[in-house]
């Protein structure tokens, strides 16, 4: 099925691509970390990106990834690294306009949404709740633009079926 440009379209594949760079450079770090050769790299890092002047959120961070050990940043790593392989699917499949594409984000972003959810009333900030709602908005749009073109589960029984004559 042929489909006409999209902006919407291009502007979710970007976003996937996007944190799916993200994810990587954590997974890539977390695994660096865990073999210990990241030490200086991540304090220039955190020097050049420093935006908070008193260190209180970056003291954190670096309180938090301090005290992982070995097999907790493997774990990051390898997490962070898969799931960046999901994002890049549905990235690069939505900027070639596949509905399985369309298909895989519905599924894997509203599989996500309990998850935004719980840690939403669990640790309310506003970065959470843009997120949920972003993560909503694109799923309500796929699935708009998959009920439109009557593509699978949509393509059952339509008005004209079921129209008397």
């Amino acid at each position: 099925m042929q489909h006409h440009s999209d902006p919407m379209l291009r502007l979710i594949a970007a976003f996937k691509l996007v944190k799916a760079a993200a994810l990587i450079a954590v997974g890539v770090g977390a695994m660096a970390l865990r073999h210990g050769h990241a030490g200086s790299a991540l304090g220039a890092w955190i020097d050049a990106l420093s935006v908070d002047p008193h260190g209180t959120y970056l003291d954190r961070l670096i309180a938090r990834v301090g005290s992982l050990d070995r097999h907790q940043l493997e774990e990051i790593g390898i997490g962070s690294l898969l799931y960046a392989a999901v994002f890049v699917t549905e990235g690069i499949g939505l900027l070639l306009r596949k509905i399985w594409a369309e298909l895989l984000t519905v599924v894997v972003t509203t599989s996500i949404v309990p998850i935004e959810v719980y840690e939403l009333v669990k640790h309310t900030s506003w970065v959470k709740a843009c997120v949920l709602a972003a993560n909503v908005a694109v799923v309500g749009y796929l699935v708009w633009r998959l009920r439109r073109q009557r593509v699978w589960p949509f393509r059952g029984i339509t008005a004209e079926k079921t129209a008397l004559p």
